[in-house]
């Protein structure tokens, strides 16, 4: 039988419970998501920004393991901040409009109104983030272009610049010169907008499924167990455009956060050190962190001042940046002085 006083704990000692991990709040907004109900949170996901949606519906799927408690203490700060926060109720924007039509006109209530709760037609429009941009401008294409110019510039630039691309050439000048002109809306025509929102919106779910194909075809030739480089070449005879797409894909600068220590050495000791503060901007903190720990440290000073000192850059001079990088990798790699490893494959212990 065993000795009690050889397996009991030192005296004065006692047993510390593990430390829970520390929930993020991004994790505690999905398991408030998870815990409302299906109606409940499409309400909440309809109020976020496509960046906010993204992130907050991948941790939604990728959580588990999540204690009883984690989720009752995320619940009970959602309602104190609640409490905090609703004492008092303003009045509702339809109670608004009916006091201030009768109290200066409905024209002039609309305008005072908008300005309080911002453009009615917004929220509209911002659901319509998720439409593909040759959707849009095959839908744009049936309006006059100054509802064309109206339309665009009341979306985000990024999305309306791809929208304006799909148009026809001949057309996208006539829209711009428009856009340029627009100083004030008609409300008629913000009626006539609205409609044309309404449309796009009933008829969005109808909208064919965009495939990615040249990163879809790369992450398939990355696990293809056969001589990548032959099979690009073949696909080089076929369509060289495309397979450009493809090479681009294969190659993006991504790749090196799956690289080994000794291999981001080599590569990291191969490139200037301009190149890199100029192609590491805008990409992973992790990546960043990665290339940085290869430098012997008498460098690692002078190579976060040099990215300090780069400043902001414009996208196409960092896109070069990383094309040439990567073409340099590409070479390391066909001449055997680097083992690149082309995906992220799982780690099992």
């Amino acid at each position: 039988m065993d000795n009690p006083a050889e397996t009991a704990p030192p005296a004065g000692s006692e047993l510390v419970p593990a430390r829970r991990p520390e929930i993020s709040p991004l994790e505690r907004a999905a398991i408030t998501l998870l815990s409302m109900g299906e109606e409940a949170a499409a309400a909440v996901m309809r109020c976020l920004s496509r960046e906010e949606l993204l992130e907050v519906t991948r941790v939604m799927s990728g959580i588990n393991g999540i204690k009883v408690d984690a989720v009752q203490e995320t619940l009970q700060m959602f309602f104190d901040a609640y409490r905090e926060q609703s004492g008092v109720h303003g009045a509702s924007r339809s109670y608004l409009q009916r006091s201030l039509d009768l109290a200066l006109g409905s024209a002039v209530a609309n305008s005072v109104l908008n300005a309080i709760y911002g453009d009615v037609i917004g929220p509209k429009m911002a659901r319509l983030q998720w439409a593909q941009p040759q959707w849009l401008a095959d839908r744009l294409a049936r309006e006059h272009v100054r509802m064309q110019a109206i339309f665009l510039a009341l979306i985000k630039p990024e999305q309306a610049s791809q929208v304006i691309a799909a148009l026809p050439e001949a057309q996208r000048q006539r829209v711009m010169l428009q856009i340029a002109r627009l100083k004030e809306i008609d409300h008629e025509l913000l009626k006539d907008l609205e409609a044309v929102v309404d449309s796009c919106l009933e008829n969005l779910g109808n909208q064919g499924a965009a495939v990615e194909g040249p990163r879809q075809a790369a992450e398939i030739i990355n696990r293809l167990p056969v001589n990548r480089a032959e099979l690009i070449e073949v696909l080089r005879e076929h369509d060289p455009d495309a397979t450009a797409q493809i090479e681009d894909r294969v190659y993006s600068i991504d790749l090196l956060a799956y690289q080994s220590d000794e291999t981001l050495a080599a590569i990291v000791g191969a490139v200037p050190f301009e190149r890199w503060a100029v192609a590491l901007k805008g990409t992973d903190p992790s990546l960043r962190e990665a290339l940085v720990r290869q430098l012997p440290r008498r460098q690692v000073q002078a190579f976060e001042d040099l990215c300090r000192r780069t400043g902001p850059m414009p996208m196409s001079r960092i896109d070069q940046a990383r094309r040439e990088i990567m073409e340099q990798v590409r070479d390391m790699a066909e001449a055997g002085e680097i083992q690149l490893q082309l995906f992220a494959e799982e780690v099992v212990e």
